[in-house]
């Protein structure tokens, strides 16, 4: 049976951690969904790494739940992360720019909150089910329903 992603990454970083620092390390495994936007809500900083991929449904929740986001400046995060503006962009190949980045928010509780009220009203302004996505969606239906059929 092949290795799993979590112990490749203990692997590859256990030596490097403190034995109390790494008390402080939690895999949460699978976790029921409001248990999940707590955890979310309580975090003093979300780092989402990503290296061009689609923007993922979680980073989505982390900004609607308000949280302060240090993200990968990649394209697909640039859609709703503004440097500064509702979450700090770092390279994604630069770890002591990630490093200082993340020391920047996790010693600015104003920084924080300003980046998670700006992230969150976004995600409500872009991204409200009954508002903005759900009559899009419909209305996108409705139009392929009135296209004629080609033969």
């Amino acid at each position: 049976m092949g290795t799993t992603w979590k112990q490749k990454y203990i692997d590859e970083v256990r030596d490097d951690i403190s034995d109390a620092d790494w008390s402080r390390v939690h895999f949460t495994g699978r976790i029921p969904y409001d248990e999940f936007i707590s955890l979310l809500q309580v975090s003093r900083a979300h780092v989402y790494l990503t290296y061009p991929f689609v923007l993922s449904w979680s980073l989505l929740e982390t900004m609607s739940a308000g949280g302060a986001i240090l993200a990968s400046d990649t394209a697909p995060v640039r859609e709703v992360i503004f440097d500064d503006e509702t979450g700090l962009l770092t390279d994604f190949f630069d770890p002591d720019a990630l490093a200082d980045n993340l020391n920047r928010l996790l010693d600015d509780a104003k920084l924080r909150s300003r980046l998670g009220v700006a992230a969150r009203q976004l995600v409500r302004d872009r991204f409200d089910l009954e508002k903005i996505c759900l009559p899009q969606q419909l209305q996108w239906v409705d139009a392929l329903a009135q296209t004629p059929v080609q033969p």
